[in-house]
């Protein structure tokens, strides 16, 4: 992915809401699945780390990613954006995170 196109989903994703939560218990096979459902429907989400777990939102990112198939757009804080593409969703409209 190209830094222009890094910049523009960084700008998309500003007026996002966490979506998927990262809990004490850290990356589990459930949080994988609910980060793959939401991926598929949205592309883009950002997701956020508790403040009393073990990993920091890098870790998770970088934990989270390859195992989704999915690019840490960027991570700041707590907080860490993801995009996927999915080439089922309809071209031409509005990316679903407009919608």
């Amino acid at each position: 992915m190209r830094g222009k196109d890094r910049a523009a989903l960084r700008a998309e994703a500003h007026h996002l809401d966490v979506v998927v939560h990262v809990g004490q218990h850290g990356i589990t096979p459930t949080l994988l699945e609910s980060v793959d459902d939401v991926l598929r429907t949205r592309e883009l989400i950002k997701a956020q780390v508790a403040k009393g777990g073990e990993l920091s939102a890098r870790e998770a990112a970088e934990q989270v990613a390859p195992q989704v198939g999915a690019e840490i757009i960027q991570v700041i804080g707590r907080t860490f954006t993801l995009y996927r593409e999915n080439p089922e969703l309809k071209r031409g409209e509005l990316p679903p995170w407009r919608r």
